[in-house]
């Protein structure tokens, strides 16, 4: 069980990195979206489908979204393969509650606006609560 512990810690460490390199990315991408945007006008049912596909591609075109996103889809595929001989009970709030520590740290390392000092205390709450449910 240790051993599972620590993969979904690490599912939960790649998450949240990822997660803030995914909002980095589609960060890049927004301005180009904004930029290539007409004004509204009625679409058709495939019109929308059609745009909302294009638009979807060019982002996975973006390196700084797609490679993260891959790395995220590798991390949840491990999720997966844990939740086979592991209870939900427990990795569901393991992986959840490391995966919101590690979207908030690496957000700060990316340079996101956050309130450090309630941030950190968030962390260590998370922290704490991981703890707990691992050594029960």
């Amino acid at each position: 069980m240790t051993g599972d512990v620590e993969k979904m810690i690490a599912v939960g460490l790649v998450w949240g990195a990822t997660n803030a390199l995914m909002r980095r990315g589609a960060l890049i991408w927004d301005p180009a979206l904004k930029k290539h945007s007409t004004l509204p006008q009625p679409l058709k049912l495939h019109q929308k489908l059609f745009s909302s596909l294009k638009n979807w591609l060019g982002l996975l075109l973006i390196w700084q979204y797609s490679l993260p996103f891959l790395l995220n889809l590798s991390a949840s595929a491990t999720f997966f393969a844990i939740l086979s001989h592991t209870p939900i009970s427990l990795a569901v709030p393991v992986t959840n509650a490391t995966t919101f520590a590690a979207t908030a740290f690496f957000g700060m390392l990316l340079g996101e606006q956050a309130r450090v000092g309630f941030t950190l205390l968030g962390m260590g709450f998370i922290v704490l609560g991981v703890w707990l449910c691992i050594s029960a």
